[in-house]
């Protein structure tokens, strides 16, 4: 019997609650994708935590995303054949050597591109170039604030406001303030600073669009900032039914009230029915990684099953950049992981 390895959240807690298991490599219904890369995300720590509105069950394997090779299909298959080099947004399951997947959510991917980088493009990238372009429509010249901007998202928001001619604000820890810096960012440390009396002296005129991650009581103290026309746009995990509502409820409130600031949730405006748009976003990531227009900052690499140590090292706070995992092949390739660095 061939089988394959993953890691799976057994209970609630931290990283040391996650195991390796063995599963039973089975034939496909549709398509099996052996996975060469997984990013290590926060939603993937809320998840084990089990800190949000709809909790996975367990035992679960985590894992956002995947970026993989077809190496087997169904016999209905016909839209994806064996080689196909493809992305896949799981939302769980990506902590794994092999991947089964309907052949509908099959992302093209460049097979001659690193699938280090490609796989950050699947989440963190498409969640900013979706925010950015179709949430708050920015223009060239207008000023943006990020709230946690030296993560894996943060940095992609420092590559791609960079690129669409956006003036810069950061939130970010004072030890990571050189990347703000690199992509010309101005930065503000939270753990000093009050970013909102930072900004109101700095852009007294207020600024155009605020990128909230975080969430907690960033609105509440920041959203007099915004001018007349500002976008507020939260994209992070709410946490809880309650907070899901109270997202919810901002934004009908500043649809209501006629001061031309908007609250927008991610994913206004996008059907989960209508995938056309996050295609050709994946298409417009993947020509700008091409071009090397964007390239996704990689704190740290770690194999596949060492997801738990790749789960302390996010938890832990000094990443800056994506954490991802890689099949063996690709880790002799890479620089070694933080484990075999520490």
């Amino acid at each position: 019997m061939e089988t394959y390895k993953s890691v799976s959240a057994t209970q609630r807690g931290g990283p040391e609650t996650m195991q390796i298991i063995e599963n039973e490599l089975v034939p496909p219904v549709e398509c099996q994708v052996r996975v060469l890369a997984s990013c290590v995300t926060m939603p993937d720590v809320q998840a084990r935590y089990g800190t949000s509105p709809f909790k996975l069950k367990l035992p679960f394997v985590p894992g956002y995303a995947v970026v993989g090779d077809v190496d087997d299909v169904g016999a209905g298959v016909t839209s994806a054949a064996v080689g196909d080099r493809v992305g896949v947004l799981t939302v769980w399951g990506g902590y794994t050597e092999v991947y089964y997947a309907t052949e509908d959510k099959l992302i093209p991917m460049p097979a001659d591109l690193n699938p280090a980088e490609l796989v950050n493009l699947v989440l963190n990238y498409l969640v900013v170039y979706q925010t950015m372009h179709r949430s708050a429509k920015v223009k060239p010249g207008e000023t943006a604030v990020i709230i946690g901007a030296s993560g894996g998202i943060g940095t992609a928001y420092l590559q791609l406001c960079k690129l669409a001619g956006l003036k810069m604000y950061g939130l970010a820890s004072k030890s990571k303030h050189a990347i703000l810096h690199a992509y010309g960012a101005e930065p503000i440390d939270y753990h000093t600073q009050d970013f909102a009396e930072v900004i109101r002296q700095a852009e007294p005129d207020g600024v155009d669009v605020v990128f909230d991650g975080v969430g907690g009581d960033y609105y509440r103290r920041g959203k007099g900032l915004l001018r007349r026309g500002g976008r507020w746009i939260s994209y992070g995990n709410p946490l809880s039914v309650s907070g899901l509502l109270t997202v919810l409820w901002r934004s009908l409130v500043s649809v209501l009230l006629p001061d031309g600031r908007k609250h927008i949730p991610y994913g206004t405006g996008l059907s989960r029915f209508n995938r056309d748009p996050y295609f050709e976003d994946w298409a417009t990531l993947c020509e700008l990684l091409r071009e090397r227009k964007i390239q996704p900052v990689i704190g740290a690499r770690f194999p596949i099953l060492e997801a738990a140590q790749a789960n302390a090292f996010l938890e832990g706070g000094s990443v800056i950049g994506n954490v991802v995992l890689l099949a063996p092949e690709l880790m002799k390739a890479e620089i070694p992981s933080q484990e075999s660095e520490s």
